[in-house]
């Protein structure tokens, strides 16, 4: 896992306005216009987030004619997968290190 891929996904995701992209996208190929119509944005702000999106992986574009279609990218998802697992191990076994040396504290009283 590379944190600081996942540090660009994850400032990526802060901003509402590409979470809502990303939402968009899941459910299928989108243009730059109908992102910019669903979100009530102006399509310079939608291609500064577009760019953001595709830098960190979570995004891919391809111009078909005179449209340029988004799709999600599963790179940055996978990413952000691989971060949420690790820390999710390494929290367990903090939690369970600690159980550990409370029931042995509770043990010896």
């Amino acid at each position: 896992m590379q944190p600081g891929v996942a540090d660009e996904v994850l400032a990526a995701l802060g901003d509402a306005t590409r979470r809502a992209i990303v939402r968009l996208v899941t459910d299928g190929p989108q243009t730059v216009s109908s992102l910019a119509a669903a979100l009530d944005v102006t399509l310079t702000a939608i291609i500064q987030h577009l760019r953001v999106l595709q830098a960190c992986g979570l995004l891919q574009t391809r111009k078909v004619g005179r449209v340029r279609i988004c799709e999600l990218d599963h790179r940055g998802l996978d990413v952000l997968a691989s971060w949420v697992a690790y820390n999710r191990r390494m929290w367990e076994q903090r939690f369970d290190s600690l159980g550990a040396m409370l029931q042995e504290d509770a043990e010896g009283k």
